[in-house]
């Protein structure tokens, strides 16, 4: 699976932006998308998933501002976008989409986690 992220900027507080994570290779195998999210000198924070199902979860810290879709045409994972409102200068960070998935082969089942390249937001005050 290999993963591209895009959308990231520079934005004032309280503005909106819509971050989109284009999503090919073996889609079948992914069980739910997500978005993280790392600010300097913090840890990488889970903000966003969305399941093959279609089952959201936000942290508590975005809830009600931030909203994970995945593309409805075509109801599948190939492209999931986060749409980000009311953004505060604490949401600067870099963000990355990452997809969650298992492998079935006849030899082995196999757990993975492949990630998206960072996409910069910056919010200015």
């Amino acid at each position: 699976v290999q993963l591209q992220a895009f959308g990231g900027g520079l934005v004032q507080a309280g503005g909106s932006l819509r971050l989109s994570c284009a999503v090919s290779g073996r889609i079948s195998d992914i069980n739910a998308m997500e978005w993280y999210r790392q600010a300097p000198g913090k840890q990488r924070e889970l903000v966003a998933t969305i399941t093959r199902g279609g089952s959201t979860r936000y942290a508590d810290s975005v809830k009600g501002r931030f909203t994970i879709s995945r593309d409805s045409a075509k109801n599948t994972v190939s492209l999931v976008s986060l749409q980000i409102n009311s953004l505060k200068p604490e949401d600067t960070a870099v963000y990355y989409c990452a997809a969650e998935g298992t492998t079935v082969t006849p030899a082995e089942t196999s757990a993975w986690r492949e990630w998206g390249q960072g996409t910069q937001v910056t919010v200015s005050s």
